[in-house]
Protein backbone atom coordinates (compact mmCIF):
# COMPACT_ATOMS: atom_id res chain seq x y z
CA UNK A 1 0.00 0.00 0.00
CA UNK A 2 1.53 3.27 -1.28
CA UNK A 3 1.92 6.37 0.94
CA UNK A 4 -0.89 8.02 -0.75
CA UNK A 5 -3.61 5.11 -0.40
CA UNK A 6 -2.71 5.59 3.49
CA UNK A 7 -3.28 9.23 3.34
CA UNK A 8 -6.61 8.97 1.91
CA UNK A 9 -7.58 6.74 3.99
CA UNK A 10 -6.79 8.28 7.06
CA UNK A 11 -8.48 11.26 5.86
CA UNK A 12 -11.29 9.49 4.86
CA UNK A 13 -11.57 7.58 7.94
CA UNK A 14 -11.35 11.27 10.21
CA UNK A 15 -13.77 12.81 7.78
CA UNK A 16 -16.41 9.50 8.06
CA UNK A 17 -16.08 10.32 12.27
CA UNK A 18 -16.62 14.08 11.73
CA UNK A 19 -19.77 12.80 9.15
CA UNK A 20 -20.87 10.32 11.06
CA UNK A 21 -21.43 12.60 14.12
CA UNK A 22 -23.19 15.08 12.01
CA UNK A 23 -25.61 11.89 10.90
CA UNK A 24 -26.55 11.37 14.27
CA UNK A 25 -28.01 14.87 14.73
CA UNK A 26 -29.71 14.48 11.39
CA UNK A 27 -31.45 11.24 12.54
CA UNK A 28 -32.96 12.56 15.75
CA UNK A 29 -33.65 15.74 14.20
CA UNK A 30 -35.19 15.82 10.65
CA UNK A 31 -37.87 13.35 11.35
CA UNK A 32 -38.66 15.96 14.00
CA UNK A 33 -38.58 18.68 11.68
CA UNK A 34 -36.27 20.42 13.75
CA UNK A 35 -33.30 23.13 12.70
CA UNK A 36 -30.03 20.95 12.11
CA UNK A 37 -28.21 24.58 13.14
CA UNK A 38 -29.61 24.22 16.71
CA UNK A 39 -26.34 23.66 18.94
CA UNK A 40 -26.50 20.20 20.25
CA UNK A 41 -28.03 19.20 23.53
CA UNK A 42 -28.89 16.58 25.66
CA UNK A 43 -32.74 15.63 25.45
CA UNK A 44 -33.16 14.84 28.93
CA UNK A 45 -31.71 18.09 30.79
CA UNK A 46 -31.63 20.00 28.01
CA UNK A 47 -28.20 20.74 29.20
CA UNK A 48 -25.52 21.97 25.81
CA UNK A 49 -22.85 19.91 24.52
CA UNK A 50 -19.75 20.87 25.60
CA UNK A 51 -17.01 20.74 22.66
CA UNK A 52 -15.22 18.59 24.26
CA UNK A 53 -17.65 16.26 24.85
CA UNK A 54 -18.64 16.61 21.27
CA UNK A 55 -15.49 14.86 19.97
CA UNK A 56 -16.98 11.36 18.00
CA UNK A 57 -16.46 8.06 19.54
CA UNK A 58 -13.36 9.23 21.86
CA UNK A 59 -16.07 11.05 24.01
CA UNK A 60 -18.89 8.39 24.29
CA UNK A 61 -16.20 6.11 26.05
CA UNK A 62 -14.40 9.20 28.20
CA UNK A 63 -18.13 10.06 29.26
CA UNK A 64 -18.75 6.19 30.12
CA UNK A 65 -22.13 6.60 27.47
CA UNK A 66 -23.64 8.99 30.25
CA UNK A 67 -24.68 13.29 29.81
CA UNK A 68 -21.78 14.98 31.82
CA UNK A 69 -24.67 16.75 33.52
CA UNK A 70 -27.53 14.89 34.45
CA UNK A 71 -25.83 10.91 33.97
CA UNK A 72 -28.67 9.93 31.72
CA UNK A 73 -27.40 7.24 29.25
CA UNK A 74 -26.01 8.52 25.79
CA UNK A 75 -27.19 5.67 23.35
CA UNK A 76 -24.38 3.28 22.06
CA UNK A 77 -26.04 3.89 18.85
CA UNK A 78 -24.14 7.42 18.79
CA UNK A 79 -20.69 5.50 18.30
CA UNK A 80 -21.87 2.86 16.24
CA UNK A 81 -23.11 5.23 13.61
CA UNK A 82 -20.67 7.42 13.80
CA UNK A 83 -17.67 4.50 13.26
CA UNK A 84 -20.06 3.08 10.95
CA UNK A 85 -19.76 6.10 8.67
CA UNK A 86 -16.00 6.16 9.58
CA UNK A 87 -15.43 2.39 8.23
CA UNK A 88 -17.89 2.74 5.03
CA UNK A 89 -15.56 5.94 3.88
CA UNK A 90 -12.51 4.12 3.87
CA UNK A 91 -14.02 1.29 2.19
CA UNK A 92 -15.13 3.51 -0.19
CA UNK A 93 -12.30 5.70 -0.79
CA UNK A 94 -10.30 2.37 -0.87
CA UNK A 95 -12.49 1.08 -3.34
CA UNK A 96 -13.29 3.92 -6.08
CA UNK A 97 -10.48 6.05 -5.12
CA UNK A 98 -10.33 9.71 -3.35
CA UNK A 99 -11.75 11.71 -6.65
CA UNK A 100 -15.38 12.93 -7.41
CA UNK A 101 -16.58 9.44 -8.05
CA UNK A 102 -15.28 8.59 -4.29
CA UNK A 103 -16.38 11.28 -3.00
CA UNK A 104 -19.81 10.76 -4.80
CA UNK A 105 -19.97 7.23 -3.35
CA UNK A 106 -19.45 8.56 0.58
CA UNK A 107 -22.25 10.77 0.19
CA UNK A 108 -24.39 7.88 -0.60
CA UNK A 109 -22.79 5.61 2.04
CA UNK A 110 -23.59 8.56 4.44
CA UNK A 111 -26.83 8.88 2.69
CA UNK A 112 -27.75 5.18 2.87
CA UNK A 113 -26.87 4.39 7.10
CA UNK A 114 -29.47 7.67 8.24
CA UNK A 115 -31.78 6.93 6.03
CA UNK A 116 -31.98 3.57 6.72
CA UNK A 117 -31.89 4.24 10.49
CA UNK A 118 -34.76 6.64 10.27
CA UNK A 119 -36.72 4.13 8.08
CA UNK A 120 -36.58 1.50 10.82
CA UNK A 121 -37.37 3.99 13.42
CA UNK A 122 -40.35 5.84 11.89
CA UNK A 123 -41.29 4.35 8.37
CA UNK A 124 -40.53 7.60 6.74
CA UNK A 125 -37.31 8.54 3.65
CA UNK A 126 -37.30 12.39 4.32
CA UNK A 127 -37.26 14.64 1.20
CA UNK A 128 -35.22 16.90 3.79
CA UNK A 129 -32.20 13.73 3.11
CA UNK A 130 -33.21 12.29 -0.73
CA UNK A 131 -33.74 15.62 -2.33
CA UNK A 132 -29.89 16.86 -1.45
CA UNK A 133 -28.72 13.67 -2.04
CA UNK A 134 -30.28 13.93 -5.66
CA UNK A 135 -28.23 16.98 -6.57
CA UNK A 136 -24.94 16.44 -4.58
CA UNK A 137 -24.65 12.98 -5.81
CA UNK A 138 -25.35 14.93 -9.48
CA UNK A 139 -22.63 17.37 -9.30
CA UNK A 140 -20.03 15.03 -8.40
CA UNK A 141 -20.76 12.23 -10.52
CA UNK A 142 -20.92 15.15 -13.42
CA UNK A 143 -17.70 16.26 -12.17
CA UNK A 144 -16.17 12.82 -12.51
CA UNK A 145 -17.29 12.21 -16.02
CA UNK A 146 -15.80 15.97 -16.56
CA UNK A 147 -12.55 14.85 -14.94
CA UNK A 148 -12.36 11.55 -17.50
CA UNK A 149 -13.47 12.92 -20.31
CA UNK A 150 -15.91 10.08 -20.60
CA UNK A 151 -19.84 10.54 -20.43
CA UNK A 152 -20.86 7.28 -21.29
CA UNK A 153 -21.00 6.54 -17.01
CA UNK A 154 -23.11 9.90 -16.45
CA UNK A 155 -25.83 8.89 -19.06
CA UNK A 156 -26.32 5.63 -17.91
CA UNK A 157 -26.59 7.12 -14.41
CA UNK A 158 -29.41 9.24 -15.34
CA UNK A 159 -31.23 6.24 -17.12
CA UNK A 160 -30.37 4.07 -14.29
CA UNK A 161 -32.10 6.71 -12.16
CA UNK A 162 -35.29 7.01 -14.98
CA UNK A 163 -35.20 3.21 -15.30
CA UNK A 164 -35.58 2.40 -11.40
CA UNK A 165 -37.13 5.16 -10.30
CA UNK A 166 -39.68 4.71 -13.03
CA UNK A 167 -39.83 0.69 -12.01
CA UNK A 168 -40.86 1.61 -8.27
CA UNK A 169 -43.43 4.34 -9.51
CA UNK A 170 -45.01 1.82 -11.46
CA UNK A 171 -45.71 -0.29 -9.00
CA UNK A 172 -46.33 2.78 -6.45
CA UNK A 173 -49.29 2.98 -8.81
CA UNK A 174 -50.26 -0.20 -8.76
CA UNK A 175 -50.01 -0.89 -5.12
CA UNK A 176 -49.99 2.20 -3.41
CA UNK A 177 -50.21 0.54 -0.07
CA UNK A 178 -47.17 -1.55 -0.50
CA UNK A 179 -44.71 0.78 -2.09
CA UNK A 180 -44.52 4.23 -0.58
CA UNK A 181 -43.42 7.48 -2.62
CA UNK A 182 -40.63 7.70 -0.56
CA UNK A 183 -39.07 4.65 -2.02
CA UNK A 184 -39.81 5.33 -5.39
CA UNK A 185 -37.84 8.80 -5.07
CA UNK A 186 -35.08 6.92 -3.29
CA UNK A 187 -35.27 4.37 -6.44
CA UNK A 188 -34.04 7.10 -8.65
CA UNK A 189 -31.25 7.98 -6.19
CA UNK A 190 -30.03 4.67 -6.34
CA UNK A 191 -30.37 3.88 -9.84
CA UNK A 192 -28.13 7.00 -10.61
CA UNK A 193 -25.31 5.95 -8.32
CA UNK A 194 -25.50 2.72 -9.38
CA UNK A 195 -25.91 2.80 -13.00
CA UNK A 196 -23.09 5.41 -13.11
CA UNK A 197 -20.90 2.36 -12.34
CA UNK A 198 -22.62 -0.06 -14.62
CA UNK A 199 -25.21 -2.11 -15.74
CA UNK A 200 -24.80 -4.58 -13.64
CA UNK A 201 -24.61 -3.01 -10.46
CA UNK A 202 -27.86 -1.35 -11.45
CA UNK A 203 -29.39 -4.77 -12.50
CA UNK A 204 -28.36 -6.78 -9.44
CA UNK A 205 -29.05 -4.01 -7.28
CA UNK A 206 -32.56 -3.57 -8.45
CA UNK A 207 -33.05 -7.57 -8.07
CA UNK A 208 -31.32 -8.10 -4.65
CA UNK A 209 -33.44 -4.96 -2.94
CA UNK A 210 -36.54 -7.26 -3.08
CA UNK A 211 -34.01 -10.50 -2.08
CA UNK A 212 -33.09 -9.57 0.76
CA UNK A 213 -36.32 -8.39 2.00
CA UNK A 214 -37.73 -10.94 0.97
CA UNK A 215 -35.32 -13.22 3.12
CA UNK A 216 -35.84 -10.86 5.98
CA UNK A 217 -39.17 -11.35 5.69
CA UNK A 218 -40.01 -15.05 5.24
CA UNK A 219 -37.16 -15.60 8.65
CA UNK A 220 -39.84 -12.85 10.47
CA UNK A 221 -42.55 -14.74 9.70
CA UNK A 222 -41.16 -18.32 10.26
CA UNK A 223 -39.84 -17.38 13.95
CA UNK A 224 -43.31 -15.08 14.62
CA UNK A 225 -42.07 -11.99 15.10
CA UNK A 226 -44.21 -10.87 11.81
CA UNK A 227 -47.19 -11.54 10.31
CA UNK A 228 -48.00 -11.44 6.71
CA UNK A 229 -49.43 -8.06 6.63
CA UNK A 230 -46.94 -6.51 9.18
CA UNK A 231 -45.14 -3.36 7.85
CA UNK A 232 -41.50 -3.99 6.85
CA UNK A 233 -39.43 -0.87 6.30
CA UNK A 234 -37.97 -1.22 2.86
CA UNK A 235 -35.61 1.66 2.30
CA UNK A 236 -32.90 -0.18 4.42
CA UNK A 237 -33.09 -3.35 1.92
CA UNK A 238 -33.45 -1.33 -1.06
CA UNK A 239 -30.11 0.80 -0.09
CA UNK A 240 -28.39 -2.91 0.88
CA UNK A 241 -29.07 -3.94 -2.25
CA UNK A 242 -27.82 -0.91 -4.11
CA UNK A 243 -24.45 -1.66 -2.43
CA UNK A 244 -24.60 -5.34 -3.30
CA UNK A 245 -24.77 -4.60 -6.73
CA UNK A 246 -22.25 -1.78 -6.58
CA UNK A 247 -19.55 -4.56 -4.65
CA UNK A 248 -20.60 -8.01 -6.31
CA UNK A 249 -22.77 -6.42 -9.44
CA UNK A 250 -19.88 -7.74 -12.17
CA UNK A 251 -19.23 -11.02 -10.30
CA UNK A 252 -22.65 -11.47 -9.71
CA UNK A 253 -23.93 -11.03 -12.97
CA UNK A 254 -21.15 -12.80 -14.80
CA UNK A 255 -21.60 -15.62 -12.67
CA UNK A 256 -25.55 -16.07 -13.86
CA UNK A 257 -24.83 -15.63 -17.28
CA UNK A 258 -22.26 -18.32 -17.41
CA UNK A 259 -24.82 -20.86 -15.04
CA UNK A 260 -27.42 -19.60 -17.64
CA UNK A 261 -25.44 -20.45 -20.34
CA UNK A 262 -25.69 -16.99 -21.81
CA UNK A 263 -22.20 -15.68 -21.48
Amino acid sequence: MDALAVFSGAVAGLLGLAVGSFLNVVIVRVPRGESLLIASHCPHCDARIRPRHNVPVVSWLLLRGRCHDCRAPIPPRYPLIEMATALAFVAVTAWAGPGALGAALCLFAAASIALAVIDVRTHRLPDAIVGPSYVIAAVLLTTASATTGDLRPLVRGLAGLVLLGGGYYLVHRVRPDGMGRGDVKLAGLIGLVTGYVGWAALVVGGFAAFVLAGGYGIALISTGRAGRHSGLAFGPWMLAGGWVGLLLGTPVATGYLQVSGLA
